[in-house]
């Protein structure tokens, strides 16, 4: 029996091939699942479909976040290989980061370019904060983000088993990004093409927001009861335009998780910046969101369960299996679901 409390309940089997490893040739080919909750219908379209299925009178809401080329690759003191995946900025010119292999305090790390990553604390969640020089002046975050540009590599999520290529610049990047500092992408926007994004803002009332992704969003949770998980946060910033329309009573679709978590972290705390720990699922359902554009996440994460807060956690897994059985294809670069 399903138990919305206990992260077992959320697991589904899921066959490899089914994880997309690129996106589809043509964005408007990528399917979507439809689901809506007023008839308990499910309908499987394309995405060049999609706007049919968006109620009529609704705003839509994106995030427009960039992406930051934050995998790099460098040495140790002692010679020996080392990865180092940027997390976020912190105060003070200090970043948190994600370092594979073993590190202390004090050591130094060397990249191309004279980027060195000095090691200032290790986090009991795994992470490490670091300062950045570059030929001995210390490095604040828009600096660190163009040197980025040029030696870092875009930071696939870790189940698309390959190297990331030329292309993945263009492909895990929404067409509205702009503001940079997200680590991963915010991926149901990645369905739109230029195109589709001018038929969006032609056909409906459309707002931005900002959060900028960390790579927390893919941390598993690993306590058995769910309200024990400890939420990751986030940068956000929500402009006055978009204020106004989230203190309005207009229904809101919001195009991804992200956009979720930070207008139903405003309807609660009515703070149009800060750092976002929204942890939404059944037991804390949305107040303010009312339609969801999203992508299938992975099993017994924070994701599947907001999709959870929406519908239930019977409902969640029925779509899911569906999804399964019609061979949809799985996470960033995959497919979408939409909750109406």
């Amino acid at each position: 029996m399903l138990d919305s409390y206990k992260v077992s309940s959320y697991g589904y089997s899921l066959p490899s091939k089914l994880i997309a490893s690129h996106p589809t040739k043509n964005k408007d080919d990528s399917r979507v699942l439809v689901y809506n909750r007023k008839t308990n219908i499910i309908t499987h379209t394309l995405f060049k479909n999609i706007f049919d299925f968006f109620p009529e009178k609704c705003a839509v809401v994106l995030n427009d976040t960039k992406v930051v080329k934050a995998r790099i690759f460098g040495k140790k003191q002692s010679g020996g290989k080392v990865e180092l995946l940027l997390n976020s900025p912190l105060q003070r010119n200090l970043f948190s980061v994600y370092i594979k292999g073993k590190v202390s305090v004090g050591i130094k790390l060397f990249f191309d370019n004279n980027l060195i990553a000095l090691v200032i604390e290790l986090k009991e969640d795994g992470s490490r904060v670091v300062e950045f020089y570059q030929n001995r002046k210390i490095l604040q975050a828009h600096q660190l983000f163009d040197l980025l540009e040029k030696i870092g590599h875009i930071p696939l999520p870790p189940y698309i088993k390959r190297e990331d290529s030329k292309q993945d610049s263009e492909d895990y990047q929404s067409v509205f990004a702009q503001k940079r500092g997200a680590v991963a992408a915010p991926t149901a926007s990645l369905h739109f093409s230029e195109e589709k994004f001018e038929e969006l803002k032609n056909r409906f009332e459309t707002k931005i927001l900002t959060l900028h992704v960390g790579a927390g969003t893919f941390k598993p949770v690993t306590c058995e009861d769910i309200q024990e998980h400890k939420m990751h946060s986030e940068y956000y910033n929500i402009d006055a335009q978009t204020r106004e329309l989230l203190d309005s009573t207009k229904p809101v679709l919001a195009v991804g998780t992200t956009v979720t978590r930070t207008i139903e972290y405003y309807a609660r705390e009515k703070k149009s910046e800060g750092y976002c720990d929204l942890f939404l699922h059944p037991q804390n359902s949305p107040i303010r969101v009312n339609y969801l554009l999203t992508n299938f996440h992975l099993p017994k994460s924070t994701l599947i369960m907001l999709v959870a807060s929406f519908v239930g956690i019977k409902k969640t897994m029925e779509l899911y299996k569906e999804a399964v059985e019609k061979e949809y294809r799985f996470f960033s670069y995959g497919d979408a679901m939409l909750i109406i």
